[in-house]
């Protein structure tokens, strides 16, 4: 049987998460591949967690990302 992971995600990590899969959404809208989108949010984590905790909404964090 499987264990069960005991660290668990708060609320607002999954939120954060989330909302990053959106930003991601954008800027591939935006003409960056999946991957290029992926590897500048990882990249950029602690940049784009003080945009969501600003309170930018995902394409206005892409926005920025792109300016």
């Amino acid at each position: 049987m499987a264990k069960k992971s005991t660290e668990q995600l708060d609320p607002e990590e999954i939120e954060l998460i989330e909302w990053c899969i959106e930003v991601e959404g954008f800027l591939v809208a935006a003409g960056a591949s999946e991957r290029e989108a992926q590897a500048y949010i990882e990249e950029e984590a602690e940049w784009f967690t003080d945009l969501f905790f600003e309170g930018y909404s995902p394409e206005q964090a892409a926005q920025e990302a792109l300016a």
